[in-house]
């Protein structure tokens, strides 16, 4: 049996050039699952997930508009613009439907898209992310970070960040994962974190979808957490019907790189479920 490859691609869609990791089932199974970083990393911080896939399961990992080896097109930013990359991108790979697994901003851009295209989607994975609007006091925190990424560059940002979205046992004994999310950081252009960080203030409030989601959801959270809050997770458990809700204890804001092992079994068992 020939080992399946993580191979990279780049596919045109619209005004951008989309970079992606694929790993292709060695099976006639149409089970998809596609992957959606948070801000501001890139499609790498999959890899482990992608490598953990049965061999029934096809999975993608993208680069978002502006992200990694993805390319920015007009500049103009939004969890919408995301969304509807991902469903253009979605139909050009002729994907019937596919399991979307989000984390932090990916999780917005997940429920976004299935407000937009429900049929496109028969599960959803949610890590560290929740459905609300920023309040003002997290928009002007935004804003307060573009002047000083403006002013004092990318270094004391990832800095920042890093101390942020680590557990203290990650920080103290993860140095691979930590080293990938400020590699991750580095690269992405003064341009593009910037206009993220707009995005992300300007997102609409997804509240309202959650109760119409029907289908499948398994909602992962590191139980260190400092972002992401428990009670908006799970408000998310309480109104999606058919919601699964876990805990991952020793982890902060990335749960699939501080305990990949663990992370990948609850992926695992939820997609054989489906």
């Amino acid at each position: 049996m020939t080992e399946r490859l993580i191979k990279s691609h780049k596919i045109r869609i619209g005004d951008i050039s989309i970079s992606y990791h694929i790993k292709k089932a060695q099976t006639s199974s149409t089970k998809v699952i596609l992957f959606l970083h948070g801000f501001p990393f890139n499609k790498n911080m999959w890899r482990q997930q992608l490598d953990a896939l049965d061999a029934d399961t096809t999975g993608i990992a993208i680069d978002i508009r502006g992200h990694g080896n993805t390319t920015s097109g007009h500049g103009f930013f939004s969890i919408d613009v995301f969304a509807k990359d991902l469903r253009v991108f979605i139909e050009k790979l002729g994907i019937e439907q596919a399991v979307l697994c989000g984390i932090s901003m990916g999780g917005y851009i997940a429920l976004r898209a299935y407000e937009l295209f429900p049929e496109k989607i028969n599960g959803l994975i949610l890590c560290d992310t929740h459905s609300k609007a920023d309040d003002d006091t997290a928009k002007q925190k935004r804003f307060d970070s573009i002047q000083a990424v403006l002013n004092h560059g990318r270094r004391p940002f990832s800095i920042g960040f890093i101390e942020r979205v680590f557990s203290k046992d990650s920080k103290e004994n993860n140095s691979d994962a930590v080293e990938l999310i400020k590699s991750s950081i580095r690269r992405n252009s003064i341009n593009s974190i910037c206009s993220t960080l707009l995005a992300l203030a300007a997102r609409t409030d997804t509240t309202a979808v959650l109760e119409k989601i029907q289908i499948p959801t398994l909602l992962i959270r590191g139980k260190e957490d400092i972002i992401t809050n428990h009670e908006d997770m799970v408000q998310l458990y309480k109104t999606i019907k058919d919601a699964e809700f876990v805990e991952m204890e020793r982890c902060g804001h990335l749960p699939n790189l501080e305990n990949p092992e663990h992370f990948n079994r609850l992926m695992l068992e939820f997609l054989k479920k489906l």
